[in-house]
């Protein structure tokens, strides 16, 4: 008989053989490696080739099954059925989203039918900025300042005209900048003109790796320009306090435990919802909301090139969509963020100190004139570094 005709044993096996393992692939992979090599040193050519392309189809299906994705924040194993979103936030943020995301989940179960697997991240918001330039592949990011949104736009991550693609232009939280104060206000401060005072110990992060720390010092600056002195006094005004600071932590977050948990510095410079959710958490700590303050303005935005890679547009998208409902601004208000929706601002406006005058970003020239000024190598916060006694 040649070697290419087919016999009646040789088709009810293979017959038998496919039949057994489209039931049973996934469960009896490792037997049928070992079967399929055995039969390859006992049946003809023909029989080589067809096993062969049962394998390589069962090889398929058993990849097709497998999960694309990985679940490493420790709920149950992803299926063919799961998506992973990659969120990277700047660190305050963490306590709100422990509310909002398991509701976007639900909802999204419930429209959609899918599971979606949420990988997040927490750090400063210029150390986040660098991660995902270094390859952290974000879906979503949602940072302390517009700057970083702009260095991934410059590193090609985002398309331009990002703050176009969500409303109230890609702000979605909004703070001010606060001074906790110890128990009993030892050391008399009321204003941000104390903080240059001999004797008075700053707790505040480093704007090399912080977001928060940027506006902490726009916060200075601004409060400094706005109540009437020039650049040069405005120079040696920040200077003095940055003098007062021996010790600039990496992240907000960090320099809030510094202060609140080991009791380190007599003052923290920090954004007022770390005050409002440092209260709620039992630290019965005082803090005063200058008169003169910042608008901090908080936004996020789609990773484009890594949405795109990934699959994960829509989801991405209608998760921002998400933090702009009335239940996410709420949760957001809870912690201490000021909402942006307009109807929960009024809604929650008693649980806010009013201000006299609040100033933005803008108003100091917009991100790139503010790099380029203060932040820049052998920028102003660099001098004012140098002079550090």
């Amino acid at each position: 008989m040649n070697q290419g005709q087919r016999t009646p044993k040789s088709r009810r096996y293979l017959t038998e053989l496919v039949q057994t393992y489209t039931v049973k692939a996934l469960d009896a992979a490792k037997q049928w490696r070992v079967q399929l090599i055995r039969r390859l040193y006992k049946y003809s050519s023909w029989s080589v080739v067809s096993l062969f392309l049962v394998g390589v189809s069962l090889s398929t299906a058993i990849a097709a099954c497998s999960p694309r994705n990985v679940n490493n924040t420790g709920s149950a194993s992803a299926t063919s059925h799961d998506v992973t979103l990659t969120f990277v936030s700047y660190s305050v943020t963490s306590a709100a989203y422990q509310q909002i995301v398991p509701k976007f989940i639900e909802q999204w179960k419930k429209e959609h039918n899918q599971n979606v697997i949420f990988n997040q991240s927490y750090d400063g918001s210029g150390s986040q900025t660098l991660a995902v330039i270094d390859g952290k592949e974000a879906d979503v990011v949602h940072l302390s300042l517009a700057l970083d949104i702009n260095k991934l736009v410059e590193a090609g991550f985002i398309q331009p005209g990002w703050e176009k693609e969500a409303p109230n232009d890609a702000i979605v939280t909004k703070s001010l900048e606060a001074i906790a104060i110890r128990e009993g206000n030892p050391k008399n401060i009321k204003t941000w003109a104390d903080l240059a005072r001999d004797g008075v110990n700053v707790m505040m992060p480093d704007p090399r790796t912080s977001g928060g720390a940027r506006w902490n010092f726009l916060s200075l600056w601004g409060s400094a320009i706005k109540t009437g002195k020039n650049e040069n006094q405005a120079i040696d005004f920040i200077t003095k306090v940055y003098n007062n600071a021996p010790l600039l932590p990496k992240t907000a977050r960090n320099a809030s435990e510094l202060f609140f948990k080991d009791g380190q510095a007599d003052v923290l410079l920090n954004y007022e919802n770390e005050m409002i959710l440092s209260a709620q958490n039992g630290e019965k700590v005082p803090f005063v909301v200058p008169d003169v303050n910042i608008s901090i303005d908080n936004p996020v935005a789609v990773v484009d090139k890594n949405v795109d890679k990934h699959g994960t547009r829509a989801i991405a998208e209608a998760f921002i969509k998400f933090l702009y409902t009335p239940d996410s601004q709420r949760e957001f208000s809870k912690l201490g963020f000021r909402p942006v929706d307009l109807t929960i601002a009024k809604e929650t406006a008693a649980n806010f100190p009013k201000i006299k005058t609040i100033f933005k970003a803008q108003d100091l020239g917009g991100w790139d004139e503010i790099q380029k000024k203060f932040f820049d190598e052998g920028a102003i916060f660099d001098k004012i570094r140098a002079k550090k006694s």
